[in-house]
């Protein structure tokens, strides 16, 4: 499930949300060489994160089930059966050698390599023959000689297609499983679907699935190809470009309202300039209409930035909630040392999300702000202690002043420990970087972190001076040894 199939995705549940339609999934599992057991996993786990509600699927029945498209290999057996009968389709017994055989004979006179329709010509005792000996046979599509099919897109408008440049296709394969072109064609009108939203890849295909429809009599639906996600020079999107599965962005610390808003972004307009948007406000602006025609470059500096406006946005404990599984990762998985007991204290996380909000780009970047808090004791650089334009002598003062003035902190709240170290300035001669750099260093071994008030209060007093006292030593010891 990648952005370019997420993307699809989210426009299908923008129109059922909007329209009060149906927001389905079906399996389409007929490619048995490319089958990939986890894959159906993937896409349920990847729509489940996002907060695609689904209306009918595999887990949760429908009035068209089954929807997994293995389960419903009869229906594709008698829609072939119901194009052989009409003189619309044909069993094929040519080998898979015979057509790469074919291909090279065309490749070395300069052909455009294709199927020369010769199956058209087999007999039915030809056909039997081939069963009898175990060969493979197929079911193809006969492809009108002349003429043109025309077709409405939503977005691109009225799309002609000249038939002389089509081959016959297969539509049933040897196994009994039909190919996209048929199975797509029957379920979507089994199923009651209006509108097809895909990737403009398949428009060469979409008249194939206009003839399978005018051969069964069925009607076409909406047809909707969504513009081409590219990478910013135009090039196809690939991970080197940032691009990656909806599972590999929420384990990277991305929020799902993020990923919808920027995907959702990518080949559609909101009609003005609004670029942050809750999935609630593109629901209701979302309009089949606004989608581009023009490939959308995907840019992961943008996607970034936007998931730092919806943490910056996000309901306090909501955030919290979504932060926690970052810090209780393992330690080898970027999460808090193993010295600390899970689960954790959610109250910690609670208390800091309001000074965070405004200094993580992805979720796991809380893991190395706030480690210290959940630590028994951290191991401060002395050399760090020394910010700019101050000697040894200001480090001591500073450490020394501020254990005295917070010991006597009542009540230890953000508010009184500002106020009190703020004071600290006159009594010490300190600027407030020269006082605040020690306590800072000293208490969280950082020389960036989360606001200090805050981060003191939430440490505790005891906590606090004990880590004040601990780093005032190391530091004395260090002068000492550096002078001894």
């Amino acid at each position: 499930m990648h952005i370019g199939g997420l993307r699809t995705a989210l426009y299908d549940w923008f129109l059922a949300r909007k329209t009060g339609g149906q927001f389905i999934l079906r399996i389409e599992d007929t490619d048995r060489n490319r089958y990939d057991p986890d894959a159906e996993w993937h896409i349920k786990e990847s729509l489940k994160w996002l907060g695609l509600d689904l209306d009918e699927g595999p887990d949760i029945g429908g009035p068209y089930a089954p929807y997994t498209q293995s389960e419903r290999l009869q229906l594709y057996a008698d829609a072939a059966e119901k194009l052989i009968d009409a003189g619309a389709a044909y069993y094929d017994d040519t080998q898979a050698e015979e057509l790469a055989a074919l291909r090279q004979r065309q490749q070395a006179a300069g052909q455009a390599p294709g199927y020369d329709n010769r199956g058209r010509y087999r007999t039915p005792e030809q056909i039997q023959e081939s069963r009898d000996k175990g060969l493979d046979v197929v079911v193809r599509f006969k492809v009108p000689d002349h003429g043109d099919v025309s077709v409405e897109d939503e977005v691109r408008g009225r799309l002609k297609f000249d038939l002389s440049l089509l081959q016959d296709f297969v539509i049933l394969k040897s196994d009994g499983f039909p190919t996209y072109h048929l199975a797509h064609v029957v379920d979507d009108y089994e199923m009651g679907i209006t509108h097809v939203i895909r990737g403009e890849e398949w428009i060469p295909s979409l008249p194939r699935h206009v003839l399978i429809q005018e051969a069964l009599d069925i009607p076409t639906p909406k047809y909707v190809h969504v513009p081409l996600i590219t990478a910013q020079d135009g090039a196809k999107l690939s991970k080197r470009h940032g691009a990656q599965s909806a599972l590999e962005y929420r384990d990277a610390g991305y929020t799902p309202d993020a990923v919808l808003n920027y995907l959702a972004l990518l080949g559609w307009s909101p009609g003005d300039d609004t670029e942050v948007m809750t999935r609630g406000e593109i629901a209701s602006r979302f309009e089949i209409g606004r989608i581009l025609s023009h490939p959308a470059k995907f840019s992961a500096q943008k996607l970034e930035w936007m998931n730092q406006q919806h943490i910056m946005k996000a309901d306090k404990d909501v955030l919290a909630e979504m932060m926690l599984p970052y810090l209780e990762r393992s330690e080898e998985d970027g999460g808090l040392p193993e010295e600390v007991d899970r689960p954790i204290d959610q109250s910690v996380v609670k208390a800091m999300v309001p000074v965070l909000r405004e200094r993580i780009k992805v979720l796991p970047d809380v893991v190395e702000l706030i480690d210290f808090l959940f630590v028994d004791e951290v191991d401060p650089n002395p050399e760090e202690m020394i910010g700019r334009r101050m000697d040894e002598e200001m480090v001591v003062t500073a450490l020394n002043s501020s254990i005295d003035a917070l010991k006597s902190v009542e009540p230890f709240t953000t508010e009184e420990i500002e106020s009190t170290l703020r004071g600290l300035t006159a009594s010490t001669g300190l600027k407030a970087g020269q006082l605040f750099t020690p306590i800072r260093v000293a208490m969280t071994a950082k020389r960036i972190a989360p606001p200090l008030f805050e981060s003191i209060e939430v440490l505790g007093k005891d906590r606090t001076l004990e880590r004040l006292r601990k780093g005032l030593a190391v530091f004395e010891r260090h002068v000492e040894d550096r002078s001894g």
